[in-house]
């Protein structure tokens, strides 16, 4: 059955619509999957048959963290795609022992891992969910195809209109749509057409532009940890940051951003220095002398913005929006993917227990999807402190609570207890709720039980491992102090 048969057919089976073929609109697809006869993803673009680049996703081109508990919310809703992204390349990355990281308030100690996240390219971490979710039963995606408006009432919503790259128009019926169209979405003004409240809207832009560039790893398939130097958004300066993150294929995907006043370019001679200006030149003098394959892309749509769709009075039934259609934050926490992949559990779990024509499903679909878009928005919310990110200044609360994520933040560069239940938090594998435990709250006001550290915990090993590639490091005035080789329980608590 061709494509324009499928969506001209009369809707006598149990249909769902995905808006977007994204990664959130796959996780979508597979939750749906089972509780309906039919899944139709609807899609502009056309999608690539493997892990290639999509016209309509420019932020491809930077570092993606998937932190587990994203990942693993994704391996529930199909299981074996773990194993799918190790086959394809992808790499599994032991938390902490395997992160060199500079927080706002010093260097995180390599303790003991607790976590994991994997990285790779976002190309191949699609294409790979991609391959899974198109083998599922009644899943089916029509390309170059745009939704044009919703069908249905202020109390319900039937399905959606669609223009075909033709021209031509139709009407597909649903007894569920979920908006997964990201950051571009329409789902405000669909549903204004219907007569629906609008949703309260919350933005934080610090102004924040991206630029990335892939290099050679200069150590080969050996593996080497994530190194991550963050910003001080309180602090006088403009706020810089270099990450690099090991992919596949032996390669690093360095990136770097800066706020206002102190953004990266697109000049690739200018790349290095940039680097080498974050707050620890690290990543500069990892990254000197290794090979670059390929441009500069520089990335700068990065406002942090929430829909809160939860708390719309008279939400209607049979629409539910997931991923960054309702929140995108700051690419520099890595949250979007492992938030869009606990929204789309979220929906499978609720279709299991109460399945498609229950009564307040859509409802209860939104509350639960504001779950981890909660804890992403409160993490990304210090961003406030950045100049002109908001139209007025912090306020008390604000500022009580910043004060706190600092406090946090300090004592887990020194504490076990506190650096893991930050690093649960922070991987979406806890509610923030768990930083309010007693023995959290008491550890935490307590301060770090050993002193910070002074420099980047890279051991001897992983220095040299550098130093004697095909193109070692170049010497630098600021060169990094080396740690004792970490061994296996060596940062016990």
């Amino acid at each position: 059955m061709s494509a324009s048969d499928a969506l001209s057919e009369p809707a006598h089976r149990r249909r769902a619509v995905v808006i977007g073929g994204g990664l959130a609109g796959m996780l979508a697809a597979a939750a749906l999957s089972g509780s309906v006869d039919e899944v139709t993803v609807i899609e502009q673009d056309v999608l690539p048959s493997g892990p290639e680049p999509r016209r309509n996703l420019p932020q491809a081109r930077h570092a993606h963290i998937l932190w587990s508990g994203g990942a693993e919310a994704m391996e529930r809703l199909l299981p074996g795609v773990m194993k799918a992204w190790l086959a394809a390349g992808a790499r599994r990355v032991p938390l902490t022992s395997q992160m060199v990281a500079l927080s706002s308030q010093g260097w995180y100690r390599r303790w003991p891992d607790s976590h994991y996240l994997i990285a790779c390219g976002r190309d191949l971490l699609d294409a790979t969910v991609r391959d899974l979710v198109l083998a599922l039963p009644g899943v089916t995606v029509h390309h170059s195809t745009r939704v044009t408006a919703l069908e249905g009432s202020p109390g319900r919503v039937t399905g959606v209109h669609v223009r075909r790259a033709d021209g031509t128009e139709e009407l597909v019926r649903a007894e569920l749509t979920v908006d997964a169209s990201g950051r571009g979405t329409h789902t405000r003004r669909w549903l204004d057409a219907l007569g629906v409240r609008a949703a309260r809207e919350e933005v934080i832009d610090p102004g924040v532009v991206y630029a990335s560039r892939v290099f050679r790893s200069p150590v080969g398939d050996q593996p080497f940890p994530v190194v991550n130097v963050q910003a001080r958004a309180r602090a006088s300066e403009p706020g810089r940051t270099a990450v690099i993150l090991p992919i596949e294929d032996g390669q690093w995907m360095v990136t770097l951003s800066g706020t206002r006043g102190g953004r990266p370019s697109g000049d690739p001679e200018a790349f290095h220095a940039f680097a080498l200006g974050a707050r620890h030149p690290v990543v500069g003098e990892l990254i000197a002398g290794a090979e670059p394959l390929g441009e500069v892309a520089t990335f700068a749509h990065t406002a942090s913005r929430r829909q809160f769709f939860e708390k719309v009075k008279g939400w209607p039934e049979g629409y539910a929006a997931l991923g960054d259609a309702v929140a995108v934050y700051n690419p520099v926490y890595g949250h979007g993917m492992s938030v869009a992949a606990q929204g789309a559990l979220a929906l499978r779990e609720l279709l299991t227990a109460h399945g498609v024509d229950a009564p307040g499903l859509a409802r209860r679909v939104q509350r639960a999807v504001a779950g981890p878009v909660s804890t992403a928005w409160l993490l990304a919310g210090q961003d406030v402190f950045y100049d002109g990110a908001t139209s007025r200044r912090p306020g008390p609360a604000q500022r009580l609570l910043g004060r706190c994520v600092d406090r946090l933040m300090h004592t887990s560069t020194g504490n076990y207890t506190v650096a893991t239940a930050l690093t649960d938090v922070m991987t979406l594998s806890a509610p923030v709720t768990a930083l309010a435990r007693p023995g959290v709250v008491l550890a935490t006001l307590s301060g770090p039980r050993r002193p910070q550290l002074t420099a980047p915990p890279l051991t001897d090993r992983e220095i040299a491992l550098v130093r004697e590639s095909r193109k070692p490091m170049r010497a630098h005035s600021h060169a990094p102090c080396v740690a004792p080789d970490l061994r296996a329980g060596s940062d016990l608590p």
